[in-house]
């Protein structure tokens, strides 16, 4: 993306947000190339393949990756105790090596632990919402005109006379 193309676009969000806050829609603008309408929707099985994956490559690092830092580590402990430098140089690389390994395959379980309960959680979120729309629904039925037996004022509306006292 060219600079001048950044520009403009942080210029036009910058005007469409000076319009007010848009609920429930985009503007046709914003859906050009778009694919189909609606939210945003995943799959428990897209979630469960990606978590496989991030899991294999945990595997495979755990065993492909590491094999080379035992014998590393002996090569660079002998060449120090033989007095060259590149035996501190390669017990360097080889921290540095088990170091970002370590971090990639703590990002890998990161990711498939994460994909495993993505799903469960999603799920729980929608209906925890649903709940409470239609607990929301049912508030408002009790605001309603007719909430009244049949025959019968709705006491909110009752007329009060001086004292207080209903006046019917």
């Amino acid at each position: 993306m060219a600079w001048d193309e950044w520009e403009r676009l942080k210029s036009s969000a910058a005007e469409r947000a000076a319009g007010g806050t848009r609920l429930n829609g985009v503007p046709d603008e914003d859906r050009v190339g778009a694919v189909g309408e609606g939210d945003l929707t995943v799959s428990q099985q897209d979630l469960a393949a990606v978590g496989d994956q991030a899991h294999t490559l945990y595997e495979r690092l755990w065993k492909e990756a590491r094999i080379a830092l035992p014998t590393s580590d002996r090569a660079a402990g002998d060449l120090s105790g033989q007095g060259f430098a590149l035996g501190g140089a390669l017990r360097h690389v080889s921290n540095r090596w088990e170091k970002q390994l370590g971090s990639l395959m703590d990002a890998c379980a990161h990711i498939s632990n994460h994909m495993d309960v993505s799903g469960k959680t999603h799920r729980d979120d929608d209906d925890w919402i649903q709940r409470s729309m239609s607990g929301i629904d049912t508030l408002d039925r009790g605001f309603d005109e007719s909430y009244a037996p049949a025959g019968a004022k709705n006491p909110v509306y009752e007329q009060k006379d001086a004292k207080g006292e209903g006046r019917g």
